[in-house]
């Protein structure tokens, strides 16, 4: 046994995915679609998906929440793993990527398990009851994080589970002069998250970098 972690590089992540169920043809023309539609393609990789998929099992979640749909890839990934009755709640500001998440997921094998609302986070997410949720899922504006780690407190239930995606910062995490905006929100949210209390939690080296945690 060794007393270091091991180094996780670019053939890692390769042998990671190719040992890791991908996407079915449903997913895949998904995808197609999206980037058809001039839509970002910027959704969790299939392995995430999986990993996630995994960490719902595993909590039992029959509720959950997610903030930012964008073309609804992650919120159909994560109802496939909810059990009969199970409920998908997908937060999205955007009205475009709303309209196209609604399409597809309506498609899907788990129309009847997600639910599309429109709006920002912080204007649905007081709406929804404390400790009412099993597990929440961030993937928005990285500005928006903190706050929505705050709501995610209160309406998930102890134990409950919290994901959010991105925390290597687009691959710029340790960059200098970053180009993404976005990389100052992400670092501030990645030391918050280390050092505010209300979760145990840990980032995973899985995509972008989950943050996983439980609600203490």
């Amino acid at each position: 046994m060794s007393a270091e972690s091991t180094v996780v590089t670019a053939e890692h992540f390769a042998y990671l995915a190719a040992r890791t169920a991908g996407d079915d043809d449903f997913l895949r023309d998904l995808k197609a679609a999206a980037r058809e539609a001039g839509l970002p393609a910027i959704w969790i990789s299939p392995e995430q998906a999986s990993f996630m998929a995994v960490l719902l099992r595993l909590a039992r979640a029959e509720r959950v929440v997610e903030v930012g749909t964008l073309a609804g890839y992650s919120a159909i990934a994560m109802a496939r793993a909810l059990p009969p009755g199970g409920r998908l709640t997908t937060i999205e500001l955007e009205p475009r990527h709303a309209d196209f998440a609604e399409d597809w997921i309506a498609r899907s094998d788990v129309a009847d398990r997600v639910e599309v609302v429109r709006g920002a986070g912080d204007d649905v997410l007081p709406g929804v009851a404390d400790g009412s949720v099993d597990a929440v899922f961030l993937d928005a504006d990285k500005a928006g994080y903190a706050g929505y780690r705050e709501h995610a407190l209160r309406i998930l239930r102890p134990g409950g589970l919290f994901m959010a995606d991105n925390a290597f910062a687009f691959g710029q995490l340790f960059d200098e002069t970053p180009t993404d905006r976005e990389v100052g929100a992400v670092r501030a949210f990645n030391d918050h998250m280390a050092s505010a209390p209300g979760f145990s939690g840990v980032i995973v080296p899985v995509g972008d970098g989950l943050w996983v945690a439980v609600r203490d």
